[in-house]
């Protein structure tokens, strides 16, 4: 199999933005406040990398492309509206999302909770009416999805990650919570992507292996990026992990960067394993560590440049 050329990816995430935008949860009319809120939250700009994971493991598999395509345009659902959560006041209080304002303050903490409920219900939906799926398959799906969202996935990771601010964490504990906020929706992407494709029971541990490290790095990195000096570089406000015990409080940036390109190593190996060396989603795995590469190398010098404007003005008269 050819690896996909940067222009194969790129219809790829034409694709998936106008099969999102297709799906989005309908409203009533004269509800336009929520249909903005849901519709602003969803279509901002993103990197659709859960999708992509779903559409690239079925390629790579032969297995059911147009289920794996609406299977995870409903991942990014869920996600997006983890991110609505997470931003309101009473967790992260954020300021900043994907370089806009929270749904929350655009349009209120009532409609950004509906809107929320409304994205999720829309998610399980999706992959339980899927057409292209027999019954026992969406059934599948609709498990795959529900423990990536409930307390074996999201929402325990989002507790753990408010329980962070107030204790002291061991750096397994952390682990833990990064592979719950990060990994399962990466785990149910390629889960969803494997349904239909007859995988083998070695293929499937290797994948799902996979999506557990590049959960990891992943995480490893949003904490890096967090802990920068520049919001409007990532989209987001920074600063939202001081006071609780992350990766890098405990172990340093250089070593939290050396953590990440392991994880992405071992996400590679797995990889390699289960479909080869020239799959698609090793492509893309490539292209993500590129790009994370770079990402903490901006953040590291707009960190030094910020440090060194704060030390020129401490020795100003």
């Amino acid at each position: 199999m050819s690896s996909p050329t940067s222009e194969d990816m790129g219809r790829l995430l034409e694709r998936i933005e106008d099969r999102l935008g297709s799906l989005l949860p309908p409203c009533l009319e004269g509800q336009e406040p929520l249909r903005g809120a849901i519709e602003t939250s969803v279509l901002a700009p993103g990197k659709r990398l859960r999708p992509m994971l779903a559409v690239l493991t079925a390629l790579d598999l032969d297995g059911n492309v147009e289920a794996a395509l609406d299977g995870g345009c409903a991942i990014e659902l869920v996600h997006t509206a983890s991110l609505v959560l997470d931003d309101l006041p009473c967790m992260d209080d954020a300021t900043l999302r994907r370089g806009r304002k929270p749904t929350h303050v655009e349009y209120g903490e009532d409609t950004a909770l509906l809107a929320v409920i409304a994205m999720l219900s829309r998610a399980f939906e999706i992959v339980a009416a899927t057409p292209s799926l027999e019954a026992e398959q969406r059934t599948r799906c609709v498990a795959a999805l529900g423990k990536a969202v409930g307390t074996s996935g999201l929402v325990a990771g989002q507790f753990a990650d408010l329980s962070g601010a107030s204790e002291t964490r061991s750096a397994d504990d952390v682990a833990r919570t990064n592979a719950l906020k990060t990994g399962a929706l990466f785990l149910a992407a390629i889960e969803i992507g494997m349904i239909g494709s007859g995988a083998a029971p070695t293929i499937r541990r290797e994948l799902e292996a996979f999506a557990r490290e590049l959960g990891l790095a992943f995480q490893l990195l949003d904490d890096l990026l967090d802990d920068g000096p520049n919001a409007g570089a990532i989209g987001k406000d920074v600063g939202q992990d001081t006071g609780k015990s992350t990766i890098v409080s405990m172990i340093g940036r250089a070593s939290t960067e050396e953590q990440i390109d392991r994880h992405m190593r071992t996400a590679l190996s797995h990889l390699e394993t289960g479909l080869g060396p020239d799959s698609r989603l090793s492509h893309l795995l490539h292209v993500i560590w590129t790009s994370a590469r770079k990402e903490a190398a901006r953040a590291k010098s707009a960190r030094t440049m910020g440090e060194a404007r704060i030390d020129t003005q401490a020795c100003m008269p």
